[in-house]
């Protein structure tokens, strides 16, 4: 009997040096950065993930990760995929137009990529309106196509698929991740658009203040200011005709006359229109997902609108009159208390789940 202990005790010494071993013969940036299970959906979100027709790889997400926030896909290695969307302000970003290379700007804020692993069916929605449509014009149909789009944009990242496959294939720190993510060690656009959509699959927020009230029964969980809020949100107000679902929003794309010029009459981004060229697009832009929204003002796809408040009463008015407004915003009637109990309400939505930060150490 002694001899078997021994035996099992001497046994889980060598596993325990192995694993030792292991830890310290590995590079620092495998070490800061493990392979990690898949988490499940947080409360409020359950349902909303079990539509997602692509699940995310762990060793995808671990590679994904990685690249985010890795300068040297940008043609002069200061701009990662965080530099516009960023971890503290849910994968948004608080300024009002994002900046890119050489500091230049472009024309529309960041928007938030938390909750897009997913795009569940409204009652009332076509099958083509199902389908992801990404970016504030909805010009990409799939993670990986949103990923690969500000890479070879000139005010973005400034590169080139080639150019960043080139620059990555000199660091030879990636390719057993490569390969271990693929089967190979080929460092293709396509893999590191896989990638980094894998890990942005795993930035969910839920579990809320919200969720806890509403799904938990937490009755404290919220303010009643907040809980008259919820009631206009869904009925007076009706901000759920197009904020709906788990992820308040119907991903369908209106005109509210943001970025209307009333002098020249027209609109300083068209919006959906450059995508599809139909006439009822000019000034139309996808509507955006609620969660965590009061962590990155300014708001609208121009940044225009400095606060919730400002947002609020933007609808409160009606939006901005136009030839191509969207006919079912009109004028609400709210009090100011009114709109605060909406603010507070929106300010439940804060979760958690996705929260992250950049690396310590990237492979070499």
């Amino acid at each position: 009997m002694r001899d078997e202990v021994r035996l099992v005790f001497g046994c889980a010494l060598i596993a325990f040096a192995f694993a030792c071993n292991r830890a310290v013969s590995a590079p620092p940036w495998e070490n800061d950065n493990p392979i990690r299970p898949l988490a499940p959906p947080p409360l409020g979100m359950e349902f909303y993930f079990r539509e997602a027709k692509t699940q995310p790889v762990p060793s995808r997400v671990r590679l994904g990760r990685w690249l985010f926030y890795d300068v040297r896909l940008s043609t002069d290695r200061t701009i990662s995929c965080a530099s516009c969307h960023r971890p503290e302000y849910a994968f948004a970003d608080r300024s009002p137009v994002s900046t890119g290379v050489r500091g230049q700007q472009g024309r529309r804020k960041a928007p938030s990529v938390i909750n897009l692993a997913a795009t569940p069916r409204m009652m009332d929605q076509t099958e083509s309106e199902v389908m992801p449509h990404l970016f504030w014009d909805g010009r990409a149909s799939s993670l990986e196509e949103q990923v690969s789009g500000p890479i070879e944009s000139a005010v973005e990242m400034g590169s080139s698929h080639a150019e960043m496959v080139a620059a990555l294939a000199r660091v030879q720190g990636y390719r057993p991740y490569f390969k271990e993510a693929f089967g190979t060690d080929g460092i293709t656009a396509e893999r590191v658009a896989i990638a980094i959509a894998d890990y942005e699959r795993t930035r969910v927020s839920g579990n809320a203040p919200y969720d806890r009230w509403r799904f938990a029964h937490q009755q404290d969980a919220v303010s009643a200011q907040a809980k008259l809020g919820f009631e206009l949100f869904f009925d007076r107000a009706r901000c759920s005709q197009c904020h709906a679902g788990s992820n308040f929003t119907d991903n369908r794309f209106w005109n509210l006359g943001v970025g209307w010029d009333p002098e020249r009459r027209q609109f300083r981004d068209e919006g959906r229109f450059l995508v599809t060229g139909i006439a009822s697009d000019h000034g139309a832009f996808k509507t955006p997902g609620l969660r965590d929204v009061s962590l990155h003002p300014p708001y609208m796809h121009d940044g225009s609108l400095p606060a919730l408040h400002d947002v609020v009463n933007f609808y409160n008015r009606g939006g901005s009159p136009n030839p191509y407004h969207t006919g079912r915003l009109v004028p609400l009637g709210l009090t100011a208390s009114e709109i605060d109990a909406i603010v507070a309400f929106l300010r439940t939505l804060d979760g958690e789940g996705y929260q992250d930060q950049a690396p310590r150490y990237f492979p070499q």
